[in-house]
């Protein structure tokens, strides 16, 4: 193992839905990269695992990333892990795998939970072709400006949203992109999973009364598959 850097998949929710390898992976490595150590220590501690973390998230990994090449140079392996799901999957980490590509650092992906596939096979939405945005612009204007040009997208269409920011873009997206068909689902794999099925402008008059929580995931059908 040495020499490697391994990008391992952890749970989204259910603590249950992690392989046996990234187990093994994250128990023999010599260190883990996780995005919140104090999040990741539940996992580890469930899984009785003792590999010591350092932390590595969107503030610290410009400075970061040299040491941790400098240490899987002079022989350590290093697993890197976000909150949950896949790294690098709007969590940090592109930099890190960058310069261990430069540093001819070999990088080993440990494929396993994702939230973007798992509200995509559930969505009931055509899965043979899709775009992942992951989380759309915060400003009004350049959320219009994404959303426009999607518009004539035929490929079914994700996105990551925050409970706060989800009233917000609902509305922009329905005078982008029409009163289509969506689901939305929010907490996947945890005990108050929900996935709300209907047009846009139901979401929004549902969640006007029903404050959104979580993790949220929206899948909206592209332009070919829209009734």
């Amino acid at each position: 193992m040495e020499n490697k850097l391994y990008i391992v998949s952890t749970p989204i929710g259910n603590l249950g839905d992690i392989t046996y390898r990234a187990v093994y992976i994250l128990n023999s490595v010599d260190l883990i990269a996780s995005e919140d150590t104090r999040t990741s220590s539940i996992l580890l501690a469930h899984y009785h695992i003792k590999t010591p973390q350092t932390s590595y998230h969107e503030h610290n990994e410009k400075s970061k990333s040299p040491l941790l090449i400098e240490m899987m140079l002079s022989g350590k392996s290093l697993a890197l892990i976000s909150d949950a799901g896949t790294p690098l999957i709007s969590d940090p980490g592109f930099r890190l795998l960058q310069l261990a590509i430069v540093n001819n650092i070999a990088v080993i992906p440990v494929p396993g939970p994702s939230s973007v596939l798992a509200a995509l096979v559930a969505s009931g939405f055509p899965t043979d072709r899709f775009t992942f945005e992951g989380y759309l612009p915060k400003t009004s204007g350049r959320l219009k400006s994404r959303l426009a040009g999607l518009k004539n997208e035929v490929r079914t269409m994700i996105f990551f949203e925050t409970p706060h920011r989800i009233l917000k873009s609902l509305p922009l997206m329905m005078e982008t992109l029409g009163d289509r068909n969506l689901v939305i689902a929010r907490e996947l794999t945890k005990k108050f999973e929900q996935k709300f099925r209907g047009r846009i402008s139901d979401a929004i008059a549902y969640y006007n009364i029903q404050k959104p929580r979580g993790e949220i995931v929206v899948i909206v059908p592209g332009l070919k598959d829209e009734n």
